[in-house]
């Protein structure tokens, strides 16, 4: 394909919701999407086989812990991540940035990159835009994101405009370091940033969207701030990203955030909520949200959700889930989860729908009686 053909296409919209499709060098991907997280190149409990029956069409790896172990040269002289674990649909991995910066103590930022101790061994590593981009290089993923700075909540102006210059720095470097069609056929994502400052935000926007990626990311939320504030700020920057590229909102993936962000513009998604309220025994349901230990449920026959056609739902009855859960049997991680991703899955699966029979108001409504925020 042509380098410079058009990779996203906008096929229907209802307000400022849209859905499409994004073509990736493993597949088509139908918008909106939301992204199971697979950390260390499994989403955890699950094998590929599940992924696929649930319908997820894209997953994501890290950078940062796949780099670490088992090394992304490791996975490079196996064919990449898609052949070393069994997914032939496309993968997105993250920059590790994320991670790194998370490392409080652990790390040291420059304006060449980012020094950090490894969380597993204590040994010294460097990021650099460039290592990023050779790792998810190695990697083979689809869709690789640029290093970025993602600031804490509550970071003030000053500090922010200071991250933000970097960010931007970084994902020039980043663009350089791989150009699609001559290096390779990977797509390359940028990421906004700037903090809860909305003209951090907007010349993050400005700034990110003048740098030709195939796609831009609106980083740096749901880090701590209230729903509101978070709601706000999308508001405020989804406006300012091409409509031609597709828009990633990273990090969100509570029903509400999706169905929010559905709204308000955004085609992409990915979380590890679901997953890991699961491991916890928090479940989504049609009905709104179940805590499976809770003893109401220990004798209680009927699916965890009558609406639902996933595994678990078809299959298994809430007092099996409880027991599972309460029990601490493994089973209880894969079943939830299952449930969890086919859930979210389902939903945008339903808001596309939506939004080519030019309901999606109705839609939104309808999931906001269920979630109330």
């Amino acid at each position: 394909m042509n380098a410079h053909a058009s990779l996203f296409t906008c096929q229907a919209t209802d307000g400022s919701a849209r859905a499409g499709t994004l073509i990736t060098p493993h597949g088509v991907i139908q918008t909106p999407i939301f992204m199971p997280v697979g950390t260390l190149g499994t989403v955890k409990s699950l094998d590929p086989h599940d992924l696929y029956a649930m319908g997820a069409q894209i997953i994501l790896g890290n950078t940062y812990h796949l780099y670490l172990r088992p090394g992304d040269e490791m996975i490079a002289r196996r064919g990449g991540l898609h052949k070393f674990m069994r997914w032939d649909k496309p993968i997105l991995t993250d920059s590790g940035g994320f991670q790194v910066f998370s490392l409080a103590g652990l790390r040291t930022i420059t304006d060449d990159g980012v020094e950090f101790s490894s969380h597993i061994d204590g040994s010294k590593h460097f990021f650099s835009p460039e290592k990023v981009i050779a790792i998810q290089t190695n990697l083979g993923s689809d869709i690789m994101m640029v290093l970025d700075e993602c600031v804490p909540y509550g970071a003030d102006h000053d500090y922010t405009a200071k991250s933000l210059k970097k960010t931007t720095a970084w994902a020039k470097r980043c663009r350089a370091a791989y150009t699609r069609g001559e290096t390779g056929n990977q797509l390359m994502f940028g990421i906004v940033q700037g903090g809860f400052f909305k003209d951090l935000r907007t010349q993050s926007a400005r700034e990110i969207t003048a740098i030709p990626f195939e796609g831009y990311a609106i980083g740096g939320l749901s880090v701590g701030e209230s729903k509101r504030e978070m709601l706000d700020m999308l508001e405020h920057t989804t406006p300012l990203l091409p409509s031609e590229k597709p828009r990633y909102l990273m990090g969100v993936g509570a029903p509400m955030d999706l169905v929010n962000g559905i709204r308000n513009g955004v085609d992409m998604f990915d979380c590890v909520l679901p997953t890991r309220n699961a491991r916890n025994g928090t479940l989504f349901t049609s009905l709104g949200k179940v805590n499976i230990k809770r003893a109401q449920y220990r004798e209680d026959d009927s699916p965890l959700d009558p609406h639902c056609s996933c595994y678990t739902c078809r299959n298994f009855s809430k007092a099996y889930l409880r027991h599972l859960y309460v029990s601490r049997e493994l089973l209880s991680y894969r079943l939830n989860s299952i449930h969890n991703l086919h859930f979210l899955l389902d939903l945008v699966k339903k808001a596309r729908k939506a939004i080519f029979e030019g309901r999606y108001e109705m839609f939104y409504k309808h999931w906001q009686t269920i979630y109330p925020e």
